[in-house]
């Protein structure tokens, strides 16, 4: 199975309907074929985005359930070794990119385990099409 990277903005326009897109269910498609990886920040990522909904109301407790079972039953991989490059090689990507810290996880994963990169954030798109990281349209 072909390997692809896919950050925290792909994943949660599979939770909400007005943030649904040909993009991101195009990638969901793929995972019937491929897996995907995710650096260590991703689980964290995605609890507050849902946390945040409940909150506002936006989501319900049994939605949130429902979603993580849906991400649960996903080839999806946390990469551990992402903690270790933390300081060495995401902090001086997100300086020399002008990207967030947790933007910049998603790249360096891509570069480091040579897989293209799903994202719906066209900075972070950008950026990496410029270093040559292949991205998914």
């Amino acid at each position: 199975m072909t390997h692809l990277v896919i950050d925290c903005s792909v994943t949660m326009a599979w939770c909400f309907e007005d943030e649904a897109s040909g993009y991101a269910d195009g990638i969901l498609e793929r995972l019937k074929t491929q897996e995907a990886t995710v650096p260590t920040i991703w689980p964290l990522e995605v609890a507050n985005v849902l946390l945040v909904a409940q909150r506002s109301q936006r989501l319900t407790e049994a939605d949130s359930a429902r979603f993580l079972l849906l991400l649960g039953h996903l080839p999806l991989q946390v990469d551990n070794d992402s903690t270790a490059h933390v300081f060495t090689d995401v902090l001086p990507l997100a300086r020399s990119h002008d990207l967030s810290s947790y933007d910049a996880a998603y790249l360096e994963l891509a570069v480091r385990v040579n897989c293209p990169l799903a994202t719906l954030d066209k900075r972070l798109r950008a950026v990496a099409e410029e270093m040559g990281v292949t991205t998914l349209a």
